[in-house]
């Protein structure tokens, strides 16, 4: 990677690149070259020579991977507050379902803009997302210039009739992705597979030809697994748990990337960690949805790849991953009865690194040479920092995890190109987006 161009070098106090072992560089050089990828992170006195026609921008404050949130329905941001007092299923067949049989596409990509934009303004610079109208959702993130991994969702469910049969929507998903390949866009900014809602909406033939279709092409299969305590009953008399169903029909054989995982057993995990299976830890929609919290700290130690989620903003209710992350290292402390259970380094890395494990990618979540240059910068003029960053790495890293928050994000580059500054968009004007959302909320609630 040297001999490539250097485009951008940035200079900071501070740089976590989100190693396997989340280094702290003092003193920090980060280089991008032309195609938008890390050449180089370390220390000022290790960079290599900065050729003259770089772009150099001095940051005051930390350098760190852009976060990934890894599992998201970011266009529910129009149906924020709705049905916020139920718990799962009603919520949804009550509510949500009803509310999103009314969407069209321009609404869609209105509520995916705005999440969009607050996500960059948390340092989030990848959503796993899972909805319907795909394009519109692609539409909107390219945009606003940050990256996506969609599963246009596959659902049978009473009055969702209108997105089309499973089987209608597992062909155009497959059609898309032999058009357009697996990732596409300025930087591969759009990664394309297909989002089986769940077990519980979705028959096991359902199931099994995604499984098929998906690890025809290598991609990547999204569902919701044993969120709530109820979903499933059906499915765990038949085949002892929703993981042993997805196995069964072959989904495990190929990459795949299940959300919430509540209610998983020893055997489950076990199985889990055996396939490579990711997880989406979302603890805050689980703990408002009242659906329980996941065994995260048993998920880590059996080495299964376990990302950060927020779900959707209407069972969140925003789109902010510092909130997962303080959220993951609380509840696992307080489940464990345990205040060493998940470390500030740990919660830090799954927001990061252990997202793009789940995700079954190696090309984001860390500042390593080759992967792309999504990068976050912290200003660290606030009280949180209050004691400087001339302290020890561990309180460093405890200051940053437990007191910082989205409040000290300041700019963001997605391949190496600003589409964050001074905690404004680049791309888009956040106010017009905000106004569009207003008034595609507006059509909804007149429907």
């Amino acid at each position: 990677m040297r001999d490539m161009p250097t485009a951008l070098r940035l200079h900071a106090p501070v740089a976590l690149p989100c190693d396997a072992a989340c280094s702290v560089i003092r003193d920090a050089v980060l280089d991008v070259d032309e195609q938008g990828r890390v050449l180089f992170c370390g220390p000022r006195t290790d960079a290599p020579p900065r050729p003259a026609d770089s772009d150099v921008r001095e940051c005051g404050g930390i350098l760190l991977p852009g976060l990934i949130n890894a599992h998201a329905h970011s266009p529910m941001t129009l149906l924020r507050g709705m049905g916020g007092d139920l718990p799962l299923l009603r919520w949804l067949q009550e509510v949500i379902w009803p509310a999103e049989a009314r969407l069209r596409p321009a609404d869609i990509r209105a509520g995916m803009e705005l999440g969009a934009v607050e996500m960059l303004r948390a340092g989030v610079t990848t959503s796993a997302e899972m909805y319907f109208s795909g394009e519109s959702v692609v539409e909107a993130v390219l945009a606003v210039g940050s990256r996506l991994v969609l599963g246009p969702a596959v659902i049978a469910a009473p009055g969702l009739e209108g997105v089309g049969s499973w089987q209608r929507v597992v062909e155009d998903i497959s059609r898309w992705i032999d058009a357009d390949g697996l990732r596409f866009g300025p930087a591969d900014r759009v990664e394309l597979g297909y989002g089986a809602h769940s077990a519980y909406t979705l028959p096991p033939e359902a199931l099994q030809t995604i499984g098929e279709s998906a690890q025809q092409r290598g991609a990547l299969v999204q569902t919701h697994v044993a969120e709530a305590a109820d979903e499933d009953v059906e499915q765990r008399e038949r085949f002892g748990s929703v993981p042993a169903l997805l196995d069964k029909v072959g989904v495990l054989d190929g990459r795949v990337l299940a959300a919430h995982c509540v209610h998983m057993s020893d055997a489950d995990l076990a199985l889990f960690a055996r396939r490579g299976t990711g997880i989406a830890h979302c603890p805050g929609s689980n703990a408002k949805l009242a659906s329980g919290t996941a065994r995260l700290v048993d998920m880590l130690a059996a080495g299964i790849p376990v990302g950060l989620g927020t779900d959707g903003p209407s069972s969140n209710d925003d789109l902010d991953l510092w909130e997962e992350v303080q959220l993951a290292g609380m509840l696992a402390r307080l489940s464990r009865g345990d205040a060493t259970a998940l470390s500030a380094r740990s919660a830090l890395l799954a927001a990061t690194r252990g997202g793009a494990r789940a995700l079954h990618r190696d090309d984001i979540g860390s500042l390593e040479p080759g992967n792309w240059a999504d990068v976050v910068h912290l200003d660290v003029d606030n009280p949180a920092f209050a004691t400087g960053l001339d302290t020890p790495d561990e309180q460093l890293l405890s200051n940053l995890v437990w007191a910082a928050g989205s409040r000290s994000v300041r700019d963001v580059w997605v391949a190496g190109a600003e589409v964050l500054h001074d905690r404004e968009p680049t791309r888009v004007d956040r106010r017009a987006v905000q106004a569009t959302a207003r008034t595609a909320a507006q059509h909804l609630r007149a429907a």
